[in-house]
C-alpha cells in the first residue's frame, strides 16, 4: 500500500504564497507522475501542475506563470509553489502520483492524496 501525504495548506490573503507538499510513502518501486489537482465547492478536479519522472511539467492555463512544481525523487516528494494567489484559487489541493508498486500484484496505480485546504481571501 501507498500513501500520499499533503500538507502546507491554510488561509492567505491575495497575493500572498503558499508552499504544498506531497510525501509518498509505502511499498513504492519506481513513481512516474507526481502533481497537484484541486477542487473547488460545485466543481470537478482539474489539473494544477504535474512533473514527470523524465523532468516534463504541464500546468493548467489558469496558474502558468504563478505556480511552479518541483520534485525531490529521493524523498518521493512533490512540491506547488504558489504566488500571486488569486481567490479564484481557492479549492481544496490534492496530491496524484501515478506508482509502480504492490504487494502480489505489481503494476501502475494511481494513488491520491487526502487534500489540503488552501483558502485565498482577505
Amino acid at each position: 500500500q501507498v500513501q500520499l501525504v499533503e500538507s502546507g495548506g491554510g488561509l492567505v490573503q491575495p497575493g500572498g504564497s503558499l508552499r504544498l507538499s506531497c510525501a509518498a510513502s509505502g511499498s513504492i518501486f519506481s513513481i512516474h507522475d507526481m502533481g497537484w489537482y484541486r477542487q473547488a465547492p460545485g466543481k470537478g478536479r482539474e489539473l494544477v501542475a504535474t512533473f514527470t519522472n523524465s523532468g516534463s511539467t504541464r500546468y493548467a492555463d489558469s496558474v502558468k506563470g504563478r505556480f511552479a512544481i518541483s520534485r525531490d525523487n529521493a524523498k518521493n516528494t512533490v512540491f506547488l509553489q504558489m504566488n500571486s494567489l488569486k481567490p479564484e484559487d481557492t479549492a481544496v489541493y490534492y496530491c496524484h502520483a501515478v506508482i509502480f508498486s504492490g504487494g502480489s500484484q505489481l503494476s501502475d496505480y494511481d494513488y491520491w492524496g487526502q487534500g489540503t485546504q488552501v483558502t485565498v481571501s482577505s
